[in-house]
């Protein structure tokens, strides 16, 4: 399981409210990360940029961050895609919500 770095923690909590942040944090790591298909553990930055990906996509509804998680557990690129990730891979460090 690949824990949470400190910029996807701080972007979280810009985008959800406080009483969602745990449940959150739990669903960015438990269902997107290293279980997520063709994504090893060691690959930090690949998981980092899906994680901002949902995020932003999420626009801070939990809903949506489930329906994106889901769409990233079936293909990371699309999610990559629709967030606008896809074709650099600092684009997401970028994006501050």
């Amino acid at each position: 399981m690949i824990d949470l770095s400190d910029d996807t923690r701080q972007r979280l909590q810009r985008l959800f409210p406080e009483p969602q942040w745990q449940e959150v944090e739990a669903i960015l790591r438990e269902d997107c990360g290293d279980t997520l298909p063709m994504v090893k553990p060691s690959w930090l930055d690949l998981v980092e940029r899906i994680r901002f990906a949902v995020l932003k996509l999420s626009q801070g509804d939990l809903t949506r961050l489930k329906k994106h998680v889901k769409g990233a557990r079936h293909d990371w690129r699309d999610v990559l895609m629709a967030a606008g990730f896809a074709n650099s891979l600092t684009a997401h460090k970028d994006w501050r919500p």
